[in-house]
């Protein structure tokens, strides 16, 4: 791999935002706190799948939600995917309603979990197993779109395919999406303490890519990561690279502190003389 001058000047400041970072507090206002809730792995895949899906918008406003549908879901929403009737997932569903996302729309997720899980036993063995035939991630997480999006959902769309907004939340790699959610849950399973996909883990894990959310995207620019402006996969790619230069072994090291500098408003929206002075 070609040396990155800018490598050495930058580690050590990245490692300083890491060791100032309270990663516990951060977690607490973070949707990767409600998946910790569980403790059967098949109910931690399953949340973090929906609350990965549904993070978009602003986490005061989106969190709540998620929280009050986990609840409608019971003790375990993973048992429920494998065995509730199409019908009765809309039913539990019945009255959510988040932005531009409604019941069905997330009955289509859980109804497609459900016959992966009945199917492989875990989300992680569909993902990883499309991963060791396919050789990347990115093309892994084409296949489990796919996968999530087989079923007939004709009870309860009408149609055979998934509602149209399920694609909103399972964007698919191969349009040219970031997939900044998608990724989101699998950084959330590789990095978890439940560790979820330890095959990706050790055997994707030089081929990891963070999760691209504007703060990572806007500071990544600033620092150096990346000049592309768009929020595309080729611009995740590229800053993943420069991050593997910093950390070969683990190349998201640093996403969850570049992202909540941004969240936190630390780091400003613009370029501000008096607020950057200070910064490493």
């Amino acid at each position: 791999m070609k040396a990155w001058a800018r490598a050495e000047l930058l580690r050590p400041a990245l490692e300083a935002l890491l060791a100032s970072t309270d990663a516990a507090a951060r977690v607490r206002g973070d949707p990767v706190e409600l998946p910790h809730r569980y403790t059967d792995p098949r109910d931690v895949e399953v949340t973090a799948l929906l609350c990965a899906a549904l993070a978009y918008g602003r986490v005061d406003l989106f969190k709540p939600r998620l929280s009050r549908l986990l609840e409608s879901l019971g003790p375990s929403p993973s048992s429920l995917a494998r065995t509730a009737t199409a019908a009765q997932l809309v039913g539990r569903l019945e009255g959510f309603s988040y932005r531009m996302t409604g019941p069905r729309d997330v009955a289509c997720l859980l109804f497609g979990a459900g016959a992966i899980l009945r199917a492989h036993g875990s989300l992680g063995a569909c993902f990883t197993g499309h991963y060791r035939r396919l050789g990347t991630v990115r093309a892994a997480l084409g296949a489990f779109v796919d996968e999530v999006c087989t079923p007939d959902f004709r009870a309860i769309t009408g149609q055979r395919a998934p509602t149209r907004r399920l694609k909103h939340l399972l964007p698919h790699p191969e349009r040219g999406s970031a997939c900044k959610r998608l990724n989101l849950f699998l950084r959330w399973m590789v990095r978890g303490r439940r560790r979820r996909f330890r095959a990706l883990a050790r055997g994707a894990g030089g081929g990891a890519r963070g999760s691209l959310d504007t703060h990572v995207h806007r500071i990544g620019r600033f620092i150096g990561l990346t000049r592309r402006k768009d929020l595309s996969w080729k611009t995740a790619e590229d800053v993943t690279r420069r991050l593997r230069m910093l950390d070969a072994l683990d190349p998201v090291r640093y996403d969850f502190a570049l992202s909540h500098l941004g969240i936190s408003g630390t780091c400003a929206a613009r370029k501000d003389d008096r607020r950057c002075a200070g910064c490493p």
